[in-house]
């Protein structure tokens, strides 16, 4: 059990995952609380923690458990002297892209409301739900937290319909934070396939095009910056002068688009970038099953053949993309309001290629990135 001199205590929920993980080694790092409960559905010996990870999940009580079952949600907040835990944060819930309704509905809606229903019950002091940004309406201009509701991906819909559950939970004593695109060391989602792919390019030596156009948002914050947050947040509340439910968007000041993320790719891997443009796109978006079958195939057998070279069997990285990640929906987040009203700073203010560097250095060396050309 990690030392600490705060008597805090603190659960954290789905905290094996990408977000969930950065958040732990970011409270035993700092010894922010004396007494650290992870529950994931995920043993972290099958989830490629790093080392530094791996040193911190040996200090905190790891419980593994199925949060879709409330029996299971009450174990994971019983504690033998009876007392509740002071901050439950809510990191669990489905990621993956093209499943059926039924499992967002079961793995993100009703997980989230049980969750948060048992931390009323136990009185909990401060429950931190973390949602998305991907709930407002999908445009270049930037959304503030009161901006217009039109979630654009299945996970968005469940997300936003859980925040308004939570709302309604009589004693609950309620944060939501809502991340644009989360990057950093240990992600599979959101930057890293871009990486991924840039990778193939390189290994093809053949320009990578995108669809739409440059100026496309990809509004995106550190993981690092996502983990504070969620601590800073949590000790704020109990000394809040405002009423009603804190929402905050998480977003750092780069206001990155498309051309953002291309001008580092082709630094990094030394590729030529460019775009279909708004016809061929529109074209795209009509075919979309086409397309995706297509620009998935590309990419599939030659990343094969990297790993192969590299002697690679088994990786959780996969430059698949997924439909709902194709359409022209813009990220374009205002997340300035939480530095605004609660004396947050962004740490990583701005998207840089060393940052991006980490998430494959970090794959390096747990030997799951291809080596064979140096990137």
């Amino acid at each position: 059990m990690t030392v600490s001199n705060s008597n805090c205590s603190v659960l954290v929920l789905g905290g094996v995952g990408f977000i969930g993980r950065h958040f732990v080694h970011h409270l035993v790092q700092n010894g922010l609380a004396s007494y650290i409960r992870v529950v994931d559905k995920a043993l972290p010996q099958t989830t490629y923690l790093s080392e530094s990870h791996k040193a911190s999940f040996e200090k905190v009580e790891f419980k593994q458990s199925n949060l879709i079952h409330p029996a299971a949600i009450a174990t994971c907040f019983e504690r033998e002297d009876g007392s509740s835990f002071d901050y439950v944060f809510n990191f669990a819930g489905e990621t993956k892209y093209s499943q059926v309704a039924e499992v967002y509905q079961e793995r993100i809606f009703h997980l989230s409301v049980n969750c948060a229903k048992e931390a009323a019950k136990r009185k909990v002091k401060v429950f931190v739900e973390l949602s998305t940004a991907e709930i407002y309406d999908s445009d270049n201009s930037a959304s503030s937290e009161t901006s217009k509701i039109k979630p654009w991906t299945i996970i968005a819909k469940n997300k936003y319909k859980a925040e308004e559950e939570l709302k309604k939970i009589p004693g609950l004593n309620l944060v939501i934070l809502r991340p644009v695109v989360v990057y950093g060391p240990d992600a599979l989602l959101g930057l890293t396939p871009r990486l991924i792919i840039g990778r193939i390019y390189q290994h093809l030596n053949e320009e990578m095009k995108l669809l739409w156009s440059k100026d496309v948002k990809l509004n995106t914050v550190h993981v690092d910056d996502v983990a504070r947050a969620c601590w800073h947040v949590a000790t704020w509340y109990e000394t809040r002068k405002t009423t009603g439910v804190p929402i905050f968007n998480l977003a750092d000041k780069e206001d990155t688009d498309q051309e953002t993320i291309n001008r580092h790719l082709r630094s990094l891997f030394g590729i030529q970038t460019g775009y279909y443009g708004s016809v061929v796109s529109s074209f795209a978006k009509l075919n979309l099953d086409y397309v995706m079958e297509d620009v998935n195939e590309k990419h599939l057998a030659p990343w094969a053949d990297l790993l192969k070279s590299s002697d690679i069997r088994v990786t959780p990285l996969s430059p698949y993309l997924d439909e709902e990640l194709l359409y022209n929906n813009a990220l374009s987040v205002d997340g300035t309001k939480i530095e605004r009203e609660t004396n947050f700073s962004y740490t990583v203010p701005t998207l840089t290629q060393a940052k991006l560097r980490e998430i494959i250095d970090g794959y390096k060396a747990l030997k799951v990135w291809p080596t064979d050309v140096p990137a």
